[in-house]
């Protein structure tokens, strides 16, 4: 099982490109805001480690990770942003609404990428805890934020 290794989001730094003059935008789900503010956080200080400036990172929130497909869309379609990166996190409940929006989710954002061939990264968590959820924004098995961000890193090598 994959949460027996420590850090989820160990990476290998082979294909990164020169990220210093390129534009990322990150939307941000305002729901499971406690994860999603690691999961930023883990996103920026990733990018800028790589070479991104703080001016280049551009942030916007929607209410909840269903939101981020068209945010997403709005912000692929700026001719001045190279990629997007779409965080979010959805905890297993006791109705279906998780399996909907799971899925409606990572449909739209594949669309979008698809849409406007450019990178758009799925960075949403979709735990069965609240705990589980923290340990991979930025506790003991990493932050899924660093991963989205070499994600989108390495899909602008393309």
């Amino acid at each position: 099982m994959a949460s027996a290794i420590k850090n989820l989001s160990d990476y290998s730094s082979k294909n990164l490109v020169d990220i210093s003059e390129k534009v990322f935008a990150v939307i941000v789900s305002e729901w499971n805001e406690e994860v999603t503010g690691s999961l930023y956080n883990g996103t920026v200080q990733t990018l800028m480690a790589h070479g991104a400036k703080t001016e280049n990172i551009v942030r916007v929130d929607v209410p909840g990770s269903f939101e981020l497909s068209l945010g997403a869309q709005k912000l692929a379609q700026r001719q001045d942003v190279d990629a997007v990166i779409c965080l979010g996190c959805v905890i297993q409940g006791e109705t279906r609404h998780f399996d909907f929006i799971c899925d409606a989710v990572a449909q739209g954002v594949t669309n979008v990428s698809l849409k406007y061939d450019k990178p758009v990264i799925f960075g949403v968590l979709t735990p069965e805890t609240q705990k589980q959820a923290m340990d991979r924004a930025g506790g003991r098995h990493g932050n899924k934020g660093d991963e989205a961000a070499i994600t989108a890193i390495k899909m602008l090598a393309l």
